[in-house]
């Protein structure tokens, strides 16, 4: 780890300590955290930095499990089993914090284009590509006017139904590394298509990354199209 990968991790840290301490007191803190109040306070209010193993450890296992109950707890299901995830899609601060945590968590890699679908997954697409510096491109179920070329990817459903999306053609360049991202994966029709539509443009395909899982099947569907990291979140059954 370089400096400026160790400053990186570093400042990471805090962010996911400062966002925890939103709802929380010191004690409380120190309680999820199993770090010393008067440290927290300290890394909280900037005055110094946790080191670097301190900083792992927040990001990769404390962060990645706090925000994951964070996550749940801003989410409901309705009869039918439907995802109410709006309390978290509208939520930029939030999907911030979570992309580092994404990123040292399933070793993505650095990607070139954050490739997501449109339209619930633009602002996790955006925090993600901020995060690693990357371009962001999402897939529409419709064509836009001025574009001539487009990459399309179509699937018939088990109900019948098609869908289909649409990527401009320029919107990634052969042999640029892509990272699929969506809200939600539950059947894994939309993160097949959006691989299928990196696949076409003869990009590498850094991984697959959603906020949630419902059940496994979209998680082993993505995992049959590609060996490079799948992985959400947190998991429902």
């Amino acid at each position: 780890m370089n400096r400026a990968e160790k400053a990186a991790l570093q400042l990471q840290a805090v962010a996911v300590l400062r966002t925890l301490k939103e709802t929380r007191t010191y004690d409380e803190l120190a309680e999820v955290t199993g770090l010393p109040a008067g440290d927290l306070n300290r890394y909280v209010n900037g005055h110094v930095l946790p080191g670097a193993e301190r900083a792992r450890e927040v990001v990769e296992g404390i962060g990645r499990e706090t925000l994951a109950a964070e996550l749940e707890a801003r989410i409901s299901f309705d009869e039918e089993g439907y995802v109410d995830n709006s309390g978290v899609v509208f939520d930029q601060p939030f999907l911030d914090l979570v992309a580092p945590v994404a990123a040292e968590s399933f070793d993505f890699g650095t990607p070139d284009v954050v490739l997501t679908a449109a339209t619930d997954g633009i602002t996790l697409g955006a925090a993600m590509a901020s995060h690693f510096d990357a371009r962001v491109a999402y897939a529409k179920k419709s064509k836009e006017t001025a574009v001539e070329e487009f990459i399309e990817s179509r699937q018939r459903l088990a109900s019948g139904i098609e869908l289909t999306y649409y990527l401009p053609a320029g919107a990634i360049d052969a042999g640029e590394s892509v990272l699929v991202v969506d809200d939600l994966i539950r059947s894994g029709e939309t993160q097949e298509l959006l691989l299928d539509i990196a696949l076409q443009a003869d990009a590498d395909v850094a991984g697959v990354f959603a906020l949630i899982a419902v059940g496994e099947e979209g998680t082993d569907r993505a995992s049959e199209i590609t060996e490079a990291p799948v992985g959400a979140l947190t998991q429902f059954e």
